[in-house]
């Protein structure tokens, strides 16, 4: 699934072959990109990363026809770039799914109100902006010395599974890229004791909504550019992603750091994820080790 390297190799001429086109003209795109830059380097850009969606969308069966998903828009560069990426797609007939984003302004202070309800009118995005104080109860809850994320993140998905059944989603759409996804494996490999990362598609607990993330084979280097590019009105999180200790960020520069000394590594790592062996590691529920006998020897 997450073999970028060699997938980034085998598209590389198609970059270099696509030209401005007319599906990037301001009159045949999606509102969003009406004044996006007119590079060659942004149009391959955009290309590359509507194609790593494509493929994890195709790969993993999350599109329906007719079934609604909603967009978790938080502000931040990664949700922008999952909502205008999406938004293409669909304008060029090429997601058959309903679109609502949804941002959750979880009461944080100084949390600018207008900036998404502003920018979603603009490009007449179908959209829900819902208000729940969750800040104060995490702030009520967590200790200062302690981190946020663990709270936060259950109260935030918990009302996001909440809005998406009232709204009649079949999915919430997630913006993690594989970044996040290399990240999470590190975190739960040293604080978990398990073998797991993010998935590019899951069922909630209930049972009754999957959770997709279509950017999951994209960098996050590629989608900071883009999001740039983009000019989105970034909102920065003044909650958990400012705290000092978080171990994601520990995990994160753990792994900027071996990328610096063994360039490349990265992408090693992730290919990785897409090729597990159950048969040489330790868990007999994956592998039937009991099973395993030499065979018999012949007469």
């Amino acid at each position: 699934m997450l073999d970028l390297e060699t997938a980034r190799a085998e598209s590389a001429q198609d970059d270099d072959a696509a030209a401005p086109g007319a599906e990037d003209g301001a009159g045949s795109a999606h509102p969003l990109f009406r004044d996006c830059p007119s590079s060659v380097t942004f149009k391959k850009l955009r290309k590359r990363l509507l194609r790593e969606m494509r493929e994890t969308i195709e790969a993993h069966a999350m599109a329906r026809p007719g079934a609604r998903w909603l967009v978790g828009l938080s502000g931040g560069k990664d949700s922008y770039a999952l909502l205008a990426l999406l938004s293409d797609l669909k304008y060029r007939g090429l997601l058959p799914v309903d679109l609502l984003a949804c941002n959750l302004d979880q009461g944080q202070p100084n949390f600018p109100k207008h900036v998404l309800p502003d920018f979603l009118t603009r490009y007449d995005i179908p959209h829900r902006i819902e208000y729940r104080d969750t800040y104060s109860v995490v702030t009520e809850k967590v200790p200062s010395n302690a981190t946020y994320c663990a709270l936060c993140s259950r109260l935030r998905r918990g009302n996001l599974y909440r809005i998406a059944r009232e709204e009649g989603c079949e999915a919430l759409v997630l913006g993690h890229h594989a970044d996040d996804c290399l990240e999470t494996f590190f975190m739960n490999l040293f604080h978990g004791g398990r073998l797991s990362a993010m998935p590019a598609k899951l069922i909630n607990d209930e049972g009754d909504l999957m959770v997709l993330r279509p950017l999951i084979r994209s960098v996050e280097e590629d989608i900071a550019r883009f999001s740039a590019a983009m000019a989105f009105p970034i909102i920065p999180c003044d909650l958990c992603g400012s705290q000092d200790g978080l171990q994601r960020n520990v995990t994160k520069q753990m792994i900027a750091d071996l990328e610096r000394r063994f360039p490349g590594r990265k992408q090693v790592m992730l290919r990785a994820l897409a090729n597990v062996r159950p048969g040489h590691l330790l868990d007999p529920s994956l592998f039937d080790f009991a099973g395993l006998a030499p065979a018999s020897p012949t007469t």
